[in-house]
């Protein structure tokens, strides 16, 4: 299996820690959040790994370069305008070979990415995205599920919701599934999960996941990831 990483958020909302930087360099604890994410990827396997990038690209593939420092194989695809999330991925298609995991640049976790996988094949699924329940669902894309864990509601950031199972913005797919996208600015939250009444599935976590969107959440993830350092392979 291959990965996608989108990489391309300029993070406003974290201002100023992202005035120099892109919002996927910040850093936990003492490395920035993508070196945790592909080691995350090469734990499960993962060394073939696309990034999708627009806000200070040059940065990124400075500190990566082709990966070769991390036992990986990296390539860069650079929005020369925005595509959204599901159109930057789309952008990335002729690296992409079969199935593929997608990831966003922000996201901290641990999941279980072979299991997300087993859990995909099995059910057969078009899309399958990793979801996780939090308390507080604001600015979250919120998802609704049968008893066999398929979608049958999404809602991309909903002012209330009853419904705690989000969006974490980690997915899996194949190829074909990219046919579901069209040419220009997409987003997967937006637009296609909305949009899809057949074969998009939620497999549900309960390991850690936090995106760093406000400096709220990066805090508490310093925090959390502070106090679980061999999680994520930090020496403190």
């Amino acid at each position: 299996m291959q990965a996608v990483i989108m990489a391309g958020g300029a993070g406003s909302r974290l201002r100023p820690l992202t005035n120099n930087i892109p919002k996927p360099m910040v850093h936990i604890i003492d490395r920035p959040v993508l070196e945790l994410i592909i080691r995350h990827l090469k734990k499960h396997s993962i060394t073939d790994i696309a990034m999708t990038l627009g806000y200070k690209a040059d940065i990124i593939m400075n500190a990566f370069g082709t990966g070769e420092n991390y036992g990986v194989n990296i390539r860069y695809f650079i929005e020369q305008e925005p595509l959204g999330t599901a159109g930057g991925v789309k952008n990335a298609a002729d690296f992409i070979k079969g199935d593929f995991i997608i990831i966003s640049g922000d996201a901290v976790t641990d999941i279980d990415i072979l299991d997300m996988y087993r859990f995909h094949k099995d059910k057969n699924a078009v899309i399958t995205l990793a979801s996780k329940k939090v308390d507080d669902v604001t600015g979250m894309g919120v998802i609704r599920t049968d008893e066999d864990g398929k979608v049958i509601e999404f809602i991309e950031k909903p002012e209330h919701s009853e419904e705690k199972l989000v969006n974490t913005g980690i997915y899996i797919m194949g190829k074909k599934a990219l046919r579901l996208i069209p040419d220009g600015f997409y987003d997967f939250g937006r637009n296609l999960l909305p949009s899809m009444k057949e074969g998009l599935y939620a497999y549900v976590t309960e390991n850690f996941w936090s995106d760093i969107g406000t400096l709220a959440s990066y805090y508490l993830t310093n925090h959390y990831v502070a106090a679980n350092p061999n999680i994520f392979g930090i020496t403190l």
